[in-house]
């Protein structure tokens, strides 16, 4: 351990809807101690970080003066806002990726918040010493960054609302032996419904009607937040400023089969960042491979699956779309003479493959203009 870092305090956050448990890590000890502190209560926390200073120069060795803090926490269900609220606050912190932590492999391994915050403080300890093996930090996105990502993130959770209630209302109908669904993307369903005849000649009973009535009245209310949300993206992809990186967007949907929804949900969830190679692209998109060799055991354990799903999921989608609008390219024909006429389960274990091709392809395109091989530009774009 160098100078530098012998009067640093390593500190730990544990966080939970009702509590916030601290462990923390004083120079020259090797026993890790805990404070709780109210769950969301910022200014209490900081309070108890400044106390835990007040100790660290107590604690250092006369000639040395106090270190740091150091703070760290596990990405998850509390976001970013904290790393910036103790950033802003000049106070040291790293967000950790907690599915990179080294964990023990017993069967039934002991798991509590005071075990976890421990085996963090030391974690974050053999990091910042130099050891990157034992974890990875997440990077931290800035506002805009993360704001941009709400557009494409509420379309699918509206996307799949609508989905559910239109099975929903499939259902209902299916129950009395009515197979057409009128309505179900706008219209006079209401007109529909009272005049609608059950399997049997019935009229609906009153009961499900007023069900289906609701079922209906939701899914409207789902189709005008889509519509709003779709003329707000269009606006905000249109003007200059009012969407981080809409230079990108522009570029990207200049290839034919890429649309400016598809362009908004790639540029917000991936190509706002900046990559090292093709390979770091890959892993951060869970679309790497994962083999498994063990002595004379070799085999693929197929994509990782450990990245950005949101952009993973556009990208199969556009890989589709490719084969449509780009027949001529050089990928389209890469994927027919590999994958075509080899059975279903092969041109979905294609697909993916094209995926990851596709997105290395448009982080090209994006970042030095490299038109994909073969590729058709859109007629604005030319």
């Amino acid at each position: 351990m160098s100078a530098d870092n012998v009067n640093d305090c390593y500190i730990a956050l544990e966080l939970s809807q009702r509590t916030w448990l601290v462990g923390y890590l004083l120079p020259g000890s090797d026993k890790v101690q805990t404070i709780t502190v109210a769950g969301g209560n910022a200014e209490a926390l900081l309070s108890a970080l400044l106390r835990i200073q007040s100790m660290t120069r107590n604690r250092s060795p006369s000639g040395f003066a106090a270190g740091p803090l150091r703070v760290c926490f596990e990405a998850g269900y509390d976001g970013f806002w904290l790393a910036r609220f103790l950033l802003n606050s000049g106070i040291d912190t790293t967000v950790l990726d907690p599915s990179s932590f080294l964990v023990s492999r017993r069967g039934r391994r002991v798991k509590t918040d005071r075990i976890d915050v421990e085996a963090m403080v030391f974690t974050l300890k053999a990091y910042l010493l130099g050891d990157r093996s034992v974890c990875r930090p997440v990077r931290l996105p800035s506002i805009d960054e993360e704001d941009a990502k709400r557009l494409s993130r509420e379309r699918t959770q509206l996307k799949k609302e609508r989905t559910r209630h239109v099975n929903r209302i499939r259902a209902l109908l299916v129950l009395h032996g009515i197979r057409s669904v009128p309505g179900l993307w706008g219209g006079r369903w209401k007109e529909v419904l009272s005049n609608i005849r059950t399997g049997d000649g019935r009229e609906l009973g009153r009961f499900i009607f007023r069900e289906l009535c609701r079922q209906f009245e939701r899914l409207d209310l789902v189709h005008s937040q889509l519509k709003a949300l779709e003329k707000e993206r269009i606006q905000a992809c249109a003007s200059e400023g009012e969407i981080d990186n809409g230079a990108k967007i522009r570029v990207l949907k200049q290839l034919d089969g890429i649309g400016e929804t598809g362009a908004a949900h790639l540029v917000a969830e991936v190509f706002h960042r900046t990559f090292k190679n093709r390979k770091h692209l890959a892993s951060y998109l869970g679309l790497s491979p994962s083999p498994y060799s063990s002595g004379e055991v070799h085999r693929d354990q197929g994509i990782s699956k450990a990245g950005n799903k949101q952009a993973r999921v556009m990208l199969i989608e556009l890989a589709w779309c490719w084969l449509k609008y780009q027949p001529q390219s050089q990928l389209t024909q890469w994927y027919r003479s590999r994958f075509s006429g080899h059975g279903g389960r092969s041109g979905k274990v294609g697909i993916v493959a094209l995926a990851r091709k596709l997105a290395i392809a448009f982080w090209r395109f994006i970042e030095d203009g490299v038109v994909p091989e073969g590729a058709t530009l859109s007629i604005a774009a030319k």
